[in-house]
């Protein structure tokens, strides 16, 4: 692993660790999945050119809402493509900004995104006055890159993968 490993959140494989093949990586990879994740990983689709992908709920039936409800102004994704030679996971991370139309729920894309590695943390309680006229807490939100990437490294680290995050270059 190189110098500036620190800042693209790549991590070697571990010592002792017999890597496990590439059919498995991808089942560990595949049951990180659970009904109550607002992220889902799944087979990359050919024009994504990678692997896995991880990613924000953000058009799911059950998850819209609460994204919506939320204001969620960020759609986040990780690429993920198998370096068997390596033995490793190459990652790239890709964010969006979203808007929500009032109405018939519209999701649409500005055109602004990012390419890279990133870390992000943002969160909102709101308090109101609610339709039974009494108080507490409307939503919470907290929008959190490391709830995707770390159970994402942790089953790569597991299986005897690394984990290198791209910013430049092929994924």
């Amino acid at each position: 692993m190189g110098l500036f490993d620190w800042m693209t959140g790549s991590r070697p494989a571990p010592r002792g660790v017999p890597r496990v093949a590439t059919q498995i990586l991808r089942e560990q990879l595949l049951a990180i999945n659970r009904d109550s994740a607002p992220f889902i990983v799944r087979d990359a689709r050919k024009k994504e050119g990678a692997d896995m992908v991880a990613e924000w709920r953000i058009v799911d039936e059950t998850w819209y809402e609460i994204f919506a409800k939320a204001g969620v102004q960020r759609v986040f994704k990780v690429l993920m493509t198998f370096d068997e030679a390596k033995g490793e996971i190459r990652a790239l991370d890709q964010s969006w900004e979203v808007e929500w139309r009032a109405g018939v729920p519209v999701l649409s894309a500005t055109a602004e995104g990012f390419r890279g590695q990133s870390w992000e943390k943002s969160f909102e309680t709101v308090y109101a006055f609610r339709e039974d006229l009494s108080w507490g807490e409307v939503y919470s939100y907290r929008f959190d890159t490391d709830e995707i990437k770390k159970p994402l490294v942790a089953a790569a680290q597991k299986a005897g993968w690394g984990w290198r995050g791209v910013a430049f270059g092929k994924l």
